[in-house]
């Protein structure tokens, strides 16, 4: 188990969330201080998250979650992630990990690349970037600031659970989510299943 500092509560702020479809609830918003990275991670809190609670670690992606970009399935797992873990009780980490921990201007440059033929991992590699830059450390101080050691994970990526566990969080299960196909992003999700194992049907991610 890996052994990482402290980090505390900064500040606890009630926050309605509103969503383009209608949908609405409202939230608890945490900030924290002492975080490893240094950067700015929120934790967004849902019902009542109890003894084992639904989390879900989201790493940002601004062209998914706020320009509705469907070259990825990002928007869409945020916005369900938000009602399945509001109906059960959990915390949603919002990490602040644009392209799998690269960057936007870098994640920009690996979509021109992506253009070109490339998939999503070998887009990174040729720009002489990690597949997938991202630590969750961050994450497992978070939860433990919060009280959180024992939690499902709302998750197809199994180095999420995996990292987790070896910083000595308890993940009883990994839960899927929904599979969200676009003409756009059928290669990049086909990619994440053949790379990096993610829990998506295969069979069903075809272009078409």
């Amino acid at each position: 188990m890996r052994d990482f500092p402290t980090a505390t509560v900064r500040t606890r702020v009630a926050v309605p969330l509103r969503f383009g479809d209608g949908y609405s609830v409202d939230a608890e918003l945490v900030t924290f201080h002492g975080l490893a990275d240094g950067l700015e991670h929120l934790a967004v809190v849902l019902g009542d998250p109890g003894a084992n609670p639904l989390v879900r670690l989201h790493s940002e992606c601004l062209t998914g979650d706020v320009f509705g970009s469907a070259r990825c399935d990002c928007g869409p797992q945020l916005r369900e992630a938000v009602e399945r873990i509001a109906d059960r009780g959990g915390v949603l980490l919002y990490l602040r990990q644009e392209g799998r921990g690269i960057g936007l201007y870098n994640k920009l440059d690996a979509y021109a690349l992506q253009d070109q033929g490339l998939d999503t991992y070998a887009a990174n590699a040729a720009l002489g970037l990690p597949e997938d830059g991202r630590d969750y450390t961050a994450a497992a101080q978070m939860l433990q600031a919060l009280g959180i050691d024992s939690l499902d994970l709302l998750s197809n990526n199994p180095d999420k659970a995996d990292q987790l566990r070896d910083l000595g969080v308890t993940v009883s299960h990994r839960v899927p989510t929904g599979v969200f196909t676009t003409a756009h992003n059928v290669r990049y999700l086909r990619a994440k299943v053949l790379q990096t194992h993610h829990t998506l049907p295969l069979t069903e991610l075809t272009a078409g």
